[in-house]
């Protein structure tokens, strides 16, 4: 039987240049979606489906030490709600490192790309396979399984390359990875090749390659000969397609949720403005009333 992976890469040496400007000095992980920094999400994600370890690939010493500090234990807090009787903030507090959950670290100091970044965590990886998440990109189920579990599952019994997929307009699909050769299967696509961004005129599919991804291993190995992409980076997607072409089936995922993008601020307050929405029938209430009495 194949074993789900037990490591989850994390890319996060951007400079959320899109954010500004509060990533002047704040990571875009730690930006809220509905009160919750949007790298719990991820972290929270990965503790359901099993993950024992997070490896951050960083770009600088401040960025490292954001993601130290808030994933590292603060008895000092802890005891201080404890003495006030603050026992929800202290659980909460609790909440943000999953039970056995290891931290590791390593750095990108050149921005090269996501495959270029990913292949900074080949020495910690070691010969496991792992999966990668993209930290502005949050999936939220409300109805079941998160979508890194989701994602495992199938992994566990296909093998391959295992990635979440989803279905969009064919002009909209110039802005993401694209399967080739799909065929669908109930929610499963399986798939021959991607290729990025494509042209309007050359698409192959409706697929969208979005992420997250459960990678076999061998991609350590395939990434170092990945020539830059039409955009002068090392793409994930192109390593992933060139594993394709030697033979490594690729099974998409129409994975069950819903995306919050936050990837810009207008998407974050996008995403805010839903999710809190749907979290909260009071705010429903507030934004009926708001909106009664706003002369907009």
């Amino acid at each position: 039987m194949i074993q789900k992976p037990e490591v989850c890469i994390l890319p996060v040496a951007g400079l959320s240049t899109r954010n500004l400007p509060a990533t002047k000095v704040l990571h875009k992980g730690f930006m809220t979606l509905d009160n919750l920094p949007v790298i719990q999400y991820a972290i929270n994600s990965c503790a359901e489906a099993g993950i024992k370890e997070i490896v951050f690939i960083y770009s600088d010493e401040a960025c490292k030490h954001m993601f130290k500090t808030y994933y590292s234990p603060y008895p000092w807090l802890e005891n201080h709600l404890k003495e006030k009787g603050k026992l929800d903030l202290l659980q909460t507090v609790k909440n943000i490192i999953p039970e056995g959950m290891k931290f590791s670290f390593a750095c990108q100091n050149e921005p090269k790309g996501n495959g270029h970044a990913i292949l900074m965590a080949k020495e910690i990886v070691g010969k496991r396979d792992f999966a990668v998440m993209w930290v502005d990109d949050v999936y939220i189920n409300l109805h079941g399984d998160g979508i890194m579990k989701q994602l495992c599952d199938v992994y566990e019994k296909t093998g391959g390359i295992v990635e979440n997929i989803m279905e969009c307009p064919r002009e909209d699909m110039v802005r993401y990875g694209a399967l080739i050769g799909a065929k669908r299967d109930g929610n499963i696509v399986r798939a021959t090749g991607l290729i990025e961004k494509p042209k309007l005129e050359e698409v192959p599919s409706n697929y969208a390659s979005m992420g997250p991804y459960v990678i076999p291993n061998e991609i350590m190995d395939i990434l170092p000969e990945v020539k830059k992409g039409s955009n002068g980076e090392i793409n994930l997607t192109d390593a992933l397609n060139l594993a394709a072409m030697r033979g490594m089936p690729i099974y998409g995922v129409l994975c069950k949720g819903m995306r919050f993008d936050c990837g810009t601020n207008l998407d974050l307050q996008k995403s805010n403005l839903k999710l809190s929405l749907m979290n909260s029938g009071e705010l429903r209430s507030y934004a009926r009333e708001l909106l009664d009495t706003m002369d907009i």
